[in-house]
């Protein structure tokens, strides 16, 4: 069987299978405060051209999302999201759990426009009735969106400004970070990126390690017992030496970036397959999810030998289905795919 269903099947990057090994019996402090983290938190804010910026670990993408936004809104606030968002439709309510409002908005091919946000916050306070509603404090959005795509750094820009505009902080989930910024058609890099963004998270869990998030303040200003309120919400994890030697692995030799482009190259080869072959793409994305739509016989036949996802169905009775690559993708397993289509 060939996989293809998502980018956190198998475990993690060999490398950072070691790295955990090699570190094993170091004694260190717990709930992040080791060395390890430490010296993490270093190779990510030189990354991020950053060096007074705050990192945070997390263990998982809805944990983070949670936890970031219910410790950054007040009590009275939303946040805003585009309808396809991950906090939308694919994290159980965890944002309305904590008392906070899921603003969607529309969105296009997955992306939020600026345009969008600032008429709806436009409406919001035109009406006479807003103090009766939940307000904005927030803008959230995914890089790679939910379908894929992915946002230019004008229209990240111009979201930047909206937020301000209004007094909301932007927030961008990076579970695909890492594919994300490899991708032949993203126009920034990460330290662009840190200046419009308030806060970002550099996904681990999709992107080689066994699990984990890092969450980052570009401008150093993590709100006040942060910690405290990751633990108040079950997010701190005694062993965070976990994280820290995962991200250390991951961000030394830039690790990190050159999975990302590995999973890219084969994504792009399996996507010239299928326009080559005929098949129609339900989204064109030019990141490690690739989405294309199959008839019932194609959908039958593919499933005997490869794993993927199921996207949705459509009304002509075909089908929208999604492959994903990783660092572990091989490619003889995307030659192999290939030859079946």
């Amino acid at each position: 069987m060939l996989y293809f269903l998502s980018d956190y099947t198998e475990g993690a990057h060999p490398k950072v299978l070691e790295r955990l090994a090699e570190t094993n019996l170091i004694s260190q402090p717990g709930y992040g405060e080791d060395r390890f983290c430490a010296s993490a938190r270093d190779k990510i804010r030189a990354a991020c051209e950053k060096p007074g910026a705050d990192v945070y670990f997390l263990v998982g993408g809805t944990q983070t999302n949670a936890v970031a936004i219910a410790s950054l809104l007040n009590r009275w606030e939303g946040v805003i999201a585009a309808d396809t968002g991950h906090i939308s439709v694919h994290e159980a309510g965890a944002i309305e759990f904590s008392g906070h409002k899921v603003l969607a908005l529309p969105g296009e091919k997955g992306k939020l426009a600026a345009q969008t946000v600032a008429d709806y916050c436009r409406a919001f306070y035109a009406d006479e009735t807003h103090e009766h509603m939940p307000f904005p404090g927030m803008v959230y959005i995914s890089q790679p969106t939910e379908l894929g795509t992915l946002y230019t750094k004008a229209e990240l820009a111009a979201l930047h400004k909206v937020c301000g505009d209004y007094g909301m902080r932007l927030f961008l989930d990076g579970a695909r970070l890492g594919y994300g910024l490899m991708s032949p058609d993203c126009d920034m890099t990460l330290p662009e990126l840190c200046e419009l963004c308030d806060l970002f998270y550099i996904g681990g869990t999709k992107v080689g390690a066994l699990c984990g998030e890092a969450l980052v303040f570009p401008k150093g200003d993590m709100p006040e017992h942060f910690a405290t309120m990751v633990k108040q919400q079950g997010g701190m994890l005694a062993k965070g030496r976990l994280l820290g030697v995962q991200f250390d692995a991951l961000f030394t030799e830039g690790l990190y970036f050159e999975i990302g482009r590995h999973a890219i190259s084969l994504a792009m080869k399996l996507k010239a397959a299928f326009r080559e072959k005929g098949y129609s793409l339900f989204a064109d994305s030019p990141t490690n999810q690739q989405f294309v739509i199959l008839t019932a016989e194609q959908l039958a036949r593919l499933r005997q030998h490869a794993a993927f996802e199921i996207w949705a169905p459509l009304p002509d009775g075909r089908t929208a289905v999604r492959f994903v690559t990783s660092w572990a993708t091989r490619e003889e397993d995307v030659d192999a795919l290939i030859a079946l289509l």
